[in-house]
């Protein structure tokens, strides 16, 4: 833990002017600077994890989804994320999938033949 003493002098920064410096590493933690934390951050939202409820959905529906389409739905996330979609329809072959874009959480999955009226999306993304 660092103290700081009100009498320490804070670097001047000038309008406009950025400060790109290590983030001061905590035990056992090597030091960073701040592009460094928001690639990995970046990365960390990159990843699509299943919720409970959708892996139970994929399994009793036999649904299989290979890499090749698990990177489709990936890049629709991500594109719908730029589009500033919260809750997304990811349309992938005969699958489809409710996303929770900011966490990057697959809700539910259905294939072709099941029910078609999809609720609380604000988008869809068919890749």
């Amino acid at each position: 833990m660092q103290v700081i003493n009100r009498n320490m002098m804070l670097p001047q920064v000038g309008k406009g002017e950025a400060i790109n410096r290590p983030i001061p590493a905590t035990a056992g933690q090597p030091q960073t600077n701040f592009s460094h934390a928001l690639e990995k951050a970046a990365s960390k939202n990159a990843e699509l994890q299943f919720s409970k409820h959708a892996n139970m959905r994929l399994s009793a529906r036999n649904i299989r989804l290979d890499d090749a389409q698990l990177a489709r739905v990936e890049d629709g996330v991500q594109a719908a994320r730029a589009k500033g979609i919260r809750d997304s329809l990811v349309l992938v072959d005969d699958v489809a999938l409710v996303v929770n874009i900011k966490n990057g959480l697959v809700i539910t999955a259905l294939n072709q033949g099941n029910d078609h009226v999809f609720t609380n999306i604000d988008g869809a993304v068919i890749v």
